[in-house]
């Protein structure tokens, strides 16, 4: 299976048909220079693997790093997220009713045609998605999930700005994604998502918030 690699600021891979718990905020949410600094730790650490790897350097040391990169990761998405949910006033607020419409819509457009929705929550100032991408689309091209991605956030961005009367860039250019592993995987990431407005003080429960949906069969992860 062709695997592509893209990146802005950081690093992103990307396979068709897999499953994907993927974050993205508004350009307000994160400052640039946490990015940059979160980036730059993350490719130092990827660029060591691979000169350990070139190098043939035992397999203990080689995992041994590739368990610091995926730490890492870990710990700076945790402080992200934290972060997010700490901004009680965004710019604009994802959650008034017309913005999170706007969003909801946009997320469902391509269901069935190159992805399939698993769950989401309309934060705010962030979005979490959990969804699987196909393998090939009706015109039989690999479906990326950068291209989706791209799809979703530039037409939901032009919709917005139109609504709220304002024009510039409104979502930031990085989004944080991560390919789901097995079904525990998956059930902890329906989890964090449908429950993230509860863990941010929004709500009592997750179905309070409208900004949250997710497909019925996956619902017994609750």
């Amino acid at each position: 299976m062709k695997k592509e690699i893209y990146r802005s600021h950081l690093p992103h891979f990307h396979t068709p048909g897999r499953k994907y718990f993927v974050t993205w905020c508004l350009k307000s949410a994160v400052p640039n220079l946490a990015i940059k600094k979160y980036s730059s730790d993350l490719e130092s650490l990827k660029k060591r693997i691979e000169l350990l790897e070139q190098r043939d350097a035992p397999s203990e040391t080689i995992d041994s790093a590739r368990k610091e990169y995926y730490i890492l990761r870990k710990n700076n998405i945790s402080f992200f997220n934290k972060m997010l949910d700490s901004q009680k006033e965004p710019k604009v607020n994802l959650g008034e009713t017309t913005h999170t419409d706007i969003v909801s819509t946009t997320l469902k457009y391509w269901e069935e045609i190159k992805i399939t929705n698993i769950a989401f929550s309309i934060m705010p100032n962030h979005i979490h998605w959990v969804l699987k991408t196909f393998e090939k689309d009706q015109d039989n091209e690999l479906v990326f999930l950068q291209d989706v991605l791209k799809s979703v956030k530039q037409y939901s961005a032009g919709k917005i700005n139109r609504a709220a009367n304002r024009s510039g860039r409104l979502w930031h250019r990085e989004s944080f994604d991560v390919t789901i592993r097995n079904e525990s995987h998956l059930s902890n990431v329906i989890r964090y998502t449908l429950n993230n407005p509860v863990n941010a003080g929004l709500v009592k429960h997750w179905s309070q918030w409208p900004g949250n949906w997710c497909k019925k069969e996956y619902l017994p992860c609750f």
